[in-house]
């Protein structure tokens, strides 16, 4: 079992807590701020690592522990040797209002990662900026969209179906002066 240390990067830790979750019977999919810190080569930084467990929960406890993890009162995984957290919401893994039932899959020493994919990963920061008028959430779609290559047809149509066509048009020019300036 690798050792977690301080100078543990957000994708390498996340597959190692990944591969040890699967080792346990538990498929989990990295969501949330951690993705786009991946996607983003650390252009915006996250401190926790949002994982959705699939299918029936299953307790993450014993894997967790096996890492040296400890859980606070709260709902956080906190260990000694890293300033970063692992937190296991609710499922099921979805962008807004539509289930996601892709996701990409990143091999490293630590094992595999299975995480959004860039185009669910603006979708999922996308819906920040559409339901809770989160600017950052904008910034980060933008990060990863200017970075990946990402279905834009399918975002529109996602964004209307979440009510926010006029917001996917802020995505699109932000993304395209973005692109411009690169």
């Amino acid at each position: 079992m690798s050792v977690i240390h301080e100078r543990m990067g957000v994708r390498d830790l996340a597959a190692l807590v990944c591969s040890n979750l699967e080792r346990h019977g538990i498929r989990a999919v990295l969501s949330g701020g951690a993705v786009v810190t991946i996607y983003s080569n650390n252009a915006y930084q996250s401190d926790d690592l949002d994982f959705i467990v699939e299918g029936l929960a299953k307790k993450v406890d014993p894997a967790m522990l096996e890492l040296g993890f400890e859980k606070t009162p709260g709902r956080h995984w906190i260990h000694p040797r890293t300033v970063f957290y692992v937190e296991f919401p609710r499922g099921p893994l979805q962008a807004g209002g539509a289930q996601v039932r892709e996701h990409a899959e990143i091999k490293t020493s630590y094992g595999v990662l299975r995480l959004l994919a860039p185009t669910e990963c603006a979708m999922d920061r996308l819906a920040a900026y559409y339901h809770w008028n989160d600017p950052q959430g904008l910034d980060q779609a933008v990060e990863v969209a200017a970075r990946h290559d990402v279905d834009l047809k399918r975002i529109g149509s996602w964004s209307k179906a979440e009510g926010a066509s006029r917001k996917f048009n802020d995505f699109t020019e932000r993304l395209a002066e973005k692109r411009s300036l690169d």
